[in-house]
């Protein structure tokens, strides 16, 4: 009964909401919506300490494996080194130095590489608390589910691997293609900014459907409905995405 009336809603929602204006203005329309949850953001002090937490968690983690690195690097260069043993003391001595300043690079390059990942895993709680309080500044969420931690989260990753197993799906093709002459330069990026951009629309309006208790297929359909707006809003994150740290400083927004 509940799936009928979900498939129903959405059915409704998809009839009702479609727009009649033209596909590129609600193109940026869609685009507008990130500007307009970035002030939203920024002229909310309590919403962006719940964005900032997860950076600062990510930070001190990452300083904190760094410390460590630092401390045992002159025992990792000689772990890594084993054959200088018989070397004199003043060459071995410059090997492991040398050692050691690759591996805290290589740290910090995996630092670099990986806090992103790392951030949007740790902060996904908050993004969602964030999610939840601009909603009820809006008048709240209407027939709101709740939904157990971790049966939202066994969902939530089932949704991913599915959504990731199909951005692969069509990302190695556009992989290939984009060693095409011309093509592989001006239309591969464009196809590939709008096919990031859809995927990450539909990932990053989970939490809302989650609320109202509706699962991928739901958003899909809904998104659908309004392609041209979701895709505005999906390109510009994907666009800012491409920014080194530019998902930390956009996901809370």
């Amino acid at each position: 009964m509940c799936d009928r009336s979900l498939g129903s809603a959405v059915v409704d929602v998809t009839s009702i909401a479609r727009p009649v204006t033209g596909a590129a203005s609600r193109f940026f329309s869609g685009a507008g919506l990130l500007l307009r949850g970035i002030a939203l953001y920024v002229r909310s002090p309590k919403l962006m300490l719940l964005g900032i937490v997860p950076a600062l968690i990510s930070g001190l983690l990452y300083l904190a494996a760094f410390a460590a690195l630092v401390w045992f690097v002159d025992d990792l260069a000689a772990l890594v080194t084993p054959f200088a043993e018989d070397w004199s003391t003043a060459w071995r001595t410059v090997l492991r130095v040398v050692a050691g300043a690759a591996l805290l690079g290589l740290g910090g390059l995996l630092g670099v590489v990986t806090f992103t990942a790392v951030t949007l895993v740790i902060g996904d709680p908050f993004y969602e608390a964030i999610s939840e309080r601009v909603e009820d500044r809006l008048g709240g969420t209407p027939g709101a589910v709740e939904v157990p931690f971790w049966s939202s989260l066994r969902r939530s990753l089932a949704d991913s691997v599915r959504l990731v197993a199909l951005s692969t799906a069509v990302g190695i093709p556009l992989f290939v293609a984009g060693f095409l002459p011309l093509v592989g330069q001006t239309v591969v990026p464009v196809i590939g900014a709008a096919v990031g951009g859809w995927f990450l629309a539909v990932e990053l309006v989970g939490a809302p459907f989650y609320r109202r208790g509706m699962r991928l297929p739901e958003r899909r359909a809904v998104l659908k409905a309004d392609r041209p707006t979701a895709l505005g809003f999906g390109v510009a994150v994907f666009l800012c995405f491409l920014i080194p740290l530019g998902a930390v400083l956009v996901m809370p927004a």
